[in-house]
Parts: C-alpha cells; structure tokens; sequence
C-alpha cells in the first residue's frame, strides 16, 4: 500500500471511529425535543474531513498515549467545530445556504432552531469534558477544558469571526488578516493538537514544538481554503466558489495574489515539519497530515 493510500486509510478509519463516537456521545433524534436533536446531528454527520479530532488523536498515538480514551475528547473538538459552522451559515453571518454538498442547518429547520442547535453542540461537548472519568487525572482534564475554552471563545475563534464581520467591504491589512484567520479558523486546529498533546501527558518541550506545528499548518489550511475560494471546483467543495469574494471578505490571495499565496503554504508545510523534527514521536503521520493539507482539493 502506498503512503498516500495508507493515509486515506488511516482517515477514513479514524473518521468512521470518530462518528461512532459522537453518536454515543449525542442524544438520539428519538428523544424529545426531536427536532433539536435532529438538527444537532444533521451538521454533526453532514460529513467532512474531522480534521481537528484527527489531529488530537494522532498527536496522542505520536506521543505513545491511549487513542480509545483520548476518543471522547477527540469528539468533542468536532462538536465545536460544527457548532461554529451552524452559527457561522447563519444570515446574519456569512448567509450560505449550503454546506458540504448539502443545503445548510437553518435552511432546513429554520434560524431559531439551527441557533439553538449550535448552541448545544458547543454545550455538549464541556458536559462530555464535564463527566468524564478522571481515573486522576483531574489536573489533566481540567488544562483541556481550559484549552478547548480558549480556543472557542472571546479570544478565540468568537474573536476571529467578529474580526472577520467587521472588515467585510474593506481591504484588512497583514496584520487584521493573519489576526482574521489565527483565531477564526487557527485557534481550535491549534487547541486539537495542544489538547491530544496534554492528555498523552507531553513534557513542555513537546507541547511548544507541537503548538508551533500546529499553529503552522493552521494558517496554511486556511489559506488553501481561500485559495479553493478562487479556483476550487463547487461540486467537491461542497460550497460555491467564489463566496468570499461575493460578501467583500479579506483573503490571502486578494492580498498577496494566488502564487504568493501557494509559496506561502509551502514555506508553512516545511517550518511545520521542521517544528517535529526535535521531537520524538511514535509515528509520522502528522507530518503526512501537514502535506495532505496542502494538496487536497476540498
């Protein structure tokens, strides 16, 4: 099997472990209020790539730690990380009515309930942190929430979205762009790493390498989303092409242009490798992650 291909493998099997997760983790369509819970979990199994619990997990088997007990608070990043997605498709936000191929949360069970949907997914996952067996490693669980609060709120990707509101019409310079996009998208991919890194009990040497690596391969997938904004092709997205452009909004390549903008992801991938390279780890599959990153299509 070649490496690309052991790669999708490697994906799709923690993906498909990942969903088994979260459909543990969240209440069933069944219960009532049904409608609340068939929102939940409309975006939650909408598909994509779970990028974020992918990467907590591999940093916890690159570190030696137990992948099954790290699963639930693997999960629990994706549940973030849709709730951001429900509330940012919203109309008084980016106003898209689709979402990975399919129409978005609100355009099928209306704004009221895609808000409150959003807002029990991000409440869900501190009660999975929350109710977590400590087996003493209380310490530990309480750094994660701790991260995975940070990473979300009014520092974090809350911030970023406001930034990236605000400067909607307007040319952002480097500095509100590399803000835009460090906290709106970077936060919670940097939080994903950081938190595996913390639950596989990291020394502190690690945890900076680890955060450097992912905070680089944090602003290179966004902007080879940005990139896919331009010259992606809707059908594999998922999306329409062109939307940022359509709504004003600040990108990489509207600042620096479309080939500045790929050296600028390849210099990314390669201070990102360079980051592990002092570190060591069980596996490569973050370094195999990191080029994946900047080669996909979607």
């Amino acid at each position: 099997m070649s490496e690309k291909a052991d790669l999708k493998h490697y994906l799709r099997t923690l993906s498909a472990q990942i969903e088994q997760a979260m459909d543990a983790l969240v209440p069933a369509a069944t219960q009532y209020p049904e409608s609340l819970y068939d929102s939940m979990r409309y975006s939650l199994f909408a598909g994509g790539k779970r990028l974020r619990p992918v990467l907590t997990l591999a940093t916890v088997e690159a570190l030696g730690g137990d992948m099954a007990a790290a699963m639930p608070v693997a999960a629990t990043l994706e549940m973030i990380h849709t709730y951001s997605l429900v509330h940012d498709d919203l109309p008084a936000m980016d106003d898209d009515d689709f979402r990975r191929g399919k129409p978005t949360n609100h355009k099928i069970y209306g704004e009221a309930t895609a808000i409150l949907a959003g807002d029990a997914l991000l409440t869900q996952a501190f009660q999975v942190l929350g109710t977590m067996e400590a087996k003493g490693r209380e310490a530990v669980l309480l750094r994660i929430v701790g991260e995975l609060a940070t990473a979300a709120g009014s520092i974090g990707m809350v911030a970023g979205q406001m930034a990236d509101m605000e400067n909607e019409g307007s040319k952002a310079s480097e500095e509100r762009l590399a803000f835009i996009h460090a906290h709106k998208t970077g936060a919670l991919l940097t939080a994903s790493v950081r938190i595996g890194a913390l639950f596989a009990d990291a020394d502190e040497q690690q945890v900076q390498a680890l955060t450097s690596y992912a905070q680089k391969i944090g602003l290179a997938f966004q902007i080879v989303d940005d990139i896919l904004d331009v010259e992606g092709v809707a059908e594999k997205l998922g999306k329409a092409v062109g939307a940022d452009a359509a709504q004003g909004k600040s990108t990489y390549p509207l600042l620096y242009g479309l080939e500045e903008s790929r050296e600028m992801v390849r210099r990314l991938t390669t201070e990102a490798h360079q980051a592990l390279s002092g570190v060591a780890l069980r596996t490569n599959r973050l370094q195999e992650i990191a080029d994946w990153l900047i080669n996909r299509d979607v």
